[in-house]
């Protein structure tokens, strides 16, 4: 099977089991890339804000009707912009190569992993306007995530939406918020990688043809898992992903260190 026909199924799929319970498919598709189309580094990072861009205008739509929070995510963003640029150029000038790079990977799936499976096993913190953090503080973590996201090549939101949901903030306000700045902060990383490809040698810029057929895989699929999420399992499927996840950076571990 040609290359983006496998990028379009797994893109579908992924987004299909991970819309529901509020995770980009991004976070799933990287290991695709790395260990089953063999998208050479740094490449497979830019592909994935390139995913992130296609799919994303689905689930942005879902949350139209709802509003944005605009003070959130203006703070939101504010953070994620410049992080994801600064994450671009650690990546293609300091983790250009799949050894240290899979150690990076088993930093964000792990966490992530974790927080999935607890919030699966117990029960969610009420949702209060006061556990927001304070502007400034939004800014730093939305900064440091987006350098996290850059690097990674998840944008931010599926980090910062655990880790602001966590503190007990609402779904409902969180989840349009971070949805828009892994869209807005995919493009501009997407950008970066295309722009820091004209000066360096290897492979830098994004795999269009896999990037786009992905991202049209996880728009439908995006779209799909919006409407079944109702019926969804959902704390099966968070406790299925967060093992997944685990798995997937204990793995990396291994690799890395042998």
């Amino acid at each position: 099977m040609p290359d983006p026909l496998i990028a379009l199924a797994f893109g579908f799929v992924v987004a299909l089991v991970t819309t529901p319970v509020g995770v980009s498919g991004a976070v799933l598709l990287l290991p695709v890339q790395l260990d089953v189309l063999k998208v050479p580094n740094p490449s497979v990072t830019p592909t994935n804000l390139l995913y992130n861009v296609v799919s994303g205008p689905g689930a942005l739509l879902r949350h139209r009707r709802q509003g944005f929070d605009t003070p959130l995510l203006t703070h939101l963003l504010a953070g994620t912009v410049p992080g994801v640029v600064v994450g671009a150029c650690l990546r293609v000038w300091l983790v250009p190569d799949p050894r240290p790079f899979r150690l990076v990977a088993a930093l964000v799936l792990l966490p992530l992993g974790v927080w999935l499976v607890v919030r699966a096993a117990r029960r969610q913190p009420v949702a209060t306007d006061a556990a927001a953090p304070h502007p400034r503080t939004l800014v730093l973590l939305a900064l440091a995530v987006g350098v996290v996201g850059g690097i990674y090549g998840i944008g931010g939101g599926s980090l910062l939406a655990p880790l602001l949901v966590g503190r007990g903030m609402a779904v409902a306000k969180v989840a349009p918020a971070a949805l828009a700045s892994t869209f807005v902060t995919s493009i501009v990383g997407a950008a970066a990688f295309t722009v820091l490809a004209v000066g360096v040698d290897g492979s830098v810029a994004p795999d269009w043809s896999l990037g786009i057929a992905a991202g049209l895989g996880g728009l439908a699929g995006g779209y799909l898992g919006a409407r079944w999420s109702r019926f969804a399992p959902e704390r099966a499927l968070r406790l299925l992903l967060g093992v997944l996840a685990i798995v997937l950076a204990l793995t990396y571990v291994v690799l890395a260190l042998r």
